[in-house]
This record gives structure tokens, sequence and C-alpha cells, in this order.
């Protein structure tokens, strides 16, 4: 079951692929060209991460919501690296939190240079984000880092939430769903909108934006615990059934919990600890029984009907509309 063709699709547009070759072709040089402000023991750490690669989905999302303020993607760049780099940021301080050695099938910062020089690269591309938005202090470019730097307060906020679950012995739905909202859906939303404050749109089409951002993070990221759970190793690059192995209170987790499951007390009889093979079959098992795979797709999918519907509600470019729209509709059907 996917969701890859739940929702109607516009005729005649580009791929997804094609307008992300497109966000990459513009933006990589860029990120290359900024990283080289970095201190020389920092840029071949930060150069191992970017070398794995990536989808560069929130730089797409910057460079297009300036293009539904009708400027084109220029106006938008500044924006679009700012929000990778804290982006960047954030992966290399989960996998540090996490203890994940691999990331895209490549050894983690921590891996490869220590926990040290990670936090260090971290914070150097936190810092070099905002150094970017206000190396020209206009009133957009002002507002556009004051914009994400909320957004990281609340990124930061729910990894908190997140680590502070790990000692929980469950998460109720509404928990789950404020916690992956400050995790994943605050920096989409940002990511969605600073274009448009960057090229000076009118607050019905940045809301509109950030609206879009905030629903396709919490669908972004019912997708990301599906894959947690169902998805392919040889794709995701983790073993199948990751996060239950690590005890993630994660939305399936949650779905089935609100339905009088407790999985992890249902399927082994430890406390702590990580969940051994069998342990991980079981709970698997259990979720598919109880619909929790069912209703987490079901999210996923309420979630991107919501950030399209509101696209339509605000003027902007169509173009960008109906791009913005196939982005949406690929993280959503993406398989890692």
């Amino acid at each position: 079951m996917t969701l890859a063709n739940s929702l109607s699709e516009p005729e005649n547009e580009l791929t997804a692929l094609e307008i992300l070759s497109r966000t990459k072709a513009l933006v990589v040089p860029a990120l290359e060209a900024a990283s080289q402000r970095l201190g020389l023991e920092v840029q071949p750490v930060v150069s191992h991460h970017f070398a794995a690669g990536g989808k560069y989905v929130r730089a797409c999302l910057a460079l297009l919501s300036a293009n539904a303020a009708d400027a084109d993607d220029q106006v938008g760049l500044v924006g679009a690296l700012a929000i990778e780099f804290v982006h960047n940021f954030s992966l290399i301080h989960d996998d540090i939190i996490d203890g994940d050695t691999t990331r895209r099938h490549e050894p983690t910062v921590w891996a490869k240079y220590g926990v040290g020089p990670a936090l260090i690269a971290g914070d150097a591309l936190s810092a070099l984000a905002f150094q970017l938005l206000l190396e020209e202090p206009t009133a957009e470019r002002v507002w556009a880092a004051r914009r994400l730097a909320d957004a990281v307060q609340a990124m930061i906020v729910g990894q908190a939430q997140d680590i502070a679950s790990e000692h929980q012995p469950s998460l109720s739905l509404e928990e789950c769903l404020r916690m992956e909202a400050g995790k994943t859906g605050a920096l989409l939303a940002c990511a969605a909108s600073i274009g448009a404050v960057l090229a000076g749109a009118n607050d019905a089409v940045v809301n509109a934006l950030s609206e879009y951002g905030d629903h396709l993070g919490l669908a972004f990221q019912a997708t990301d615990d599906m894959l947690g759970v169902w998805g392919e190793p040889s794709v995701t690059g983790k073993p199948v059934g990751n996060d239950l192995r690590l005890r993630k209170k994660t939305l399936p987790i949650s779905i089935a919990n609100a339905k009088g499951f407790d999985v992890f007390a249902e399927t082994t009889s430890s406390v702590e600890g990580d969940l051994s093979e069998a342990e991980v079959a079981a709970a698997i098992v259990l979720l598919e029984e109880c619909g929790a795979q069912y209703e987490t797709l079901e999210l996923a999918e309420k979630e991107l009907g919501a950030a399209l519907m509101a696209l339509e509600n605000a003027p902007m470019a169509n173009t960008a509309r109906t791009e913005l729209a196939v982005i949406a509709r690929y993280v959503i059907g993406r398989d890692k």
C-alpha cells in the first residue's frame, strides 16, 4: 500500500526528480562555495558529510516558495542554503544522539571523525546559516532569519521531547504528533515559506506556504515512521524494523497504544535494551493486525491532502503551485 497515486496529479508537469535535479544544479555548488568560509579543520568533516549526497527537498521548497511569489531562484537561494545548513547540522547531531554509524550507506561524521569534531561541524553549519542570511540585513532577510531561528527552536524542542520519550512507557497520539511537528514540521514549514519571505510576499502567500509545510512535515514524518518499521533495508540502509528494535515511540506505536495495544510490553519481557529479531518480527505482526500500519498511511494521506489544499487557498504563481504539489507527492511516495 503506498500513497504515490493516492491523489490526482496534474498533467504535463515536470517530474519531482527533474525539479530536484534543477535544485541540485544550483544549490550544491553554492553550498560548496559557502562551506569554504568554515575553518580548515572543519571543512573536511563537513565535506565528508555532504559527499554522501541527499535529495535537497528543503532547498527545493525554498526556491519554489520564491517562485510562488513571482521571484526567481536567485532570490530564494540564500534561504535554500540556510535551510540546508540547518538541516544538515541537525542530521550530524541526530546521528550522535541515536548512535547511528551510517547515513546514506556511508560512515556518519561522528563515526569517522569522533563526537567532538562532529559536534563542532554541526555547530559551524548552524552559525553559517545565519551568517549568510544576515550578511545583507534587509528587512526581508532579518525576517527570514527570525523565522528560521523560531523553526530551529521548535526543532530542538521536538528532539528534546523525543529523547525524553525514551524514558516513558508510551506516548499518546497527540503527544507523538506534537513532537513530530517540532522535529520535522517546523523546518519544513520554514523551508516552504522562506523564499516567499525573501521575495517580500504578502502574508496570505507566506502563511499558505507555511501551512503547506506544516502539513507536509507531518506527512513526511508519518512516511519516515513507516519506513522505520517496514522499509526495505537495501534501500533505506537500515535493518528492517530498526525503529522497533530501538524502541522508538513513533506514530505506528502511538496509534497502536491508542487502540489498547502496548506493542513493546506484548512482544518482549524486558523493559530496556534492543529488541531481538524475533521480538521485532512479533511487533511488526501486532502493528499490522491492530491496523496501525494502515492508519499511519491514512494519516500521511490526510496531511498530504491538507498540504495540497493550503496551496489552493492562496494567490500564487501557478507553475510554482504545481511544482510544490509534485514535490509533496514525491515526499510521501518515497521509499527511503
